[in-house]
């Protein structure tokens, strides 16, 4: 069953419209990546679920509760949280204090901050260093810790691998792996598509605000969907 579900959504800052008719849904557990060229309107797609754009139609709903013209904030309380582009650690923070941000849902389950110590042993050791002195990888890694945190019960994620070495993607990979075995959903915007390939389920192509293409990522290479992915 869907847990994330967009439906006929029209988007955009101001008076510019970013999004049309944008249809998605992603369950519990699953991973589902959002491709496409810069500029698609890819962010402004994870955006449109945290107030950062203004939703002129549609529907946006988690958990089947609606959000469009709610409080902002009751996205995190309904079971999304998002790891942004550029990961926006607060500087004058440390690693533990940046991620103990996530709280702030007021959720409780499984992601607690042992949990996500666990799963990236460095920010407990680094957790009383400032969070901006930690290595870009490792930066990547607290902006995921926190966004889990917040419990969610679909993590968004904006651009993960931007910036990380090849050895840095595939540790991201195995922990996304980690994330949606532990039953926690990922919608992933992402243009790395070794990343997409090892991660994620479905995936959907955007271009020019719009969706162009959908299949199973086992196919992401046929033929069929070349076009799109070049577009």
């Amino acid at each position: 069953m869907s847990f994330v579900r967009m439906q006929g959504v029209h988007a955009g800052y101001g008076n510019s419209v970013v999004l049309r008719n944008i249809d998605l849904e992603v369950g519990e557990g699953e991973a589902v990546a959002v491709v496409g060229k810069n500029g698609a309107g890819k962010s402004t797609m994870l955006l449109s679920f945290f107030g950062g754009v203004t939703v002129r139609s549609g529907s946006l709903s988690v958990g089947g509760a609606e959000l469009r013209g709610r409080p902002h904030y009751l996205a995190c309380k309904h079971g999304i949280s998002l790891s942004p582009q550029g990961r926006m650690i607060l500087p004058n923070l440390t690693v533990r204090e940046n991620l103990l941000l996530g709280e702030a849902s007021g959720r409780r389950g499984q992601w607690t901050l042992d949990a996500v110590y666990k799963l990236f042993p460095i920010l407990k050791e680094r957790q009383a260093s400032p969070g901006t002195a930690l290595s870009g990888g490792q930066q990547q890694m607290l902006a995921v810790g926190r966004a889990l945190l917040a419990n969610p019960r679909v993590l968004m994620l904006d651009e993960p691998s931007e910036g990380l070495s090849p050895l840095l993607v595939d540790e991201l990979a195995a922990v996304l792996g980690q994330i949606t075995r532990a039953g926690t959903g990922i919608l992933v915007v992402e243009q790395h598509l070794s990343l997409v390939r090892r991660v994620t389920q479905r995936f959907v192509v955007m271009a020019k605000g719009e969706i162009i293409d959908r299949g199973g990522t086992a196919d992401i290479d046929a033929e069929q969907h070349r076009e799109a992915l070049a577009f």
